[in-house]
């Protein structure tokens, strides 16, 4: 399915994003080409709360981070250039590693886990 050389090494920085959650979540894909998190059994919505992944697509690689659309508030501060890759709510596409938006992906990853913990959906 891998369409473009530079996507695997895209998927690889994007997982690595998501990977420190994975102790408290639970990984429900893990393969070359995904890689899912959820949160346990939430009673209120009566199923697993979907937490983020990262997916190779045919044109782009792309990191889901569900914390987004529940708390759109943290969205607030995103630079010009990160919102640039997104795509609807809570979705990101990324073609290449662009190493400062990685790590302004990573914060806001780590804001929307701690936004989830407190809430308790993890």
């Amino acid at each position: 399915m891998t369409s473009h050389p530079d996507f695997p090494p895209v998927f690889e920085e994007l997982r690595r994003i998501l990977q420190p959650y994975a102790k408290k979540l639970t990984v429900k894909i893990n393969t070359a080409e995904g890689f899912s998190l959820d949160g346990p059994y939430n009673e209120k919505w009566k199923k697993e709360l979907f937490f983020g992944a990262v997916q190779i697509k045919k044109n782009y690689v792309s990191f889901y981070l569900m914390p987004l659309y529940m708390y759109p508030d943290l969205l607030g501060n995103i630079s010009p250039e990160l919102k640039k890759h997104m795509q609807g709510k809570s979705c990101f596409n990324f073609k290449k590693v662009e190493k400062s938006l990685l790590d302004e992906l990573s914060k806001l990853t780590k804001q929307g886990f701690e936004r989830f913990m407190k809430d308790g959906y993890s």
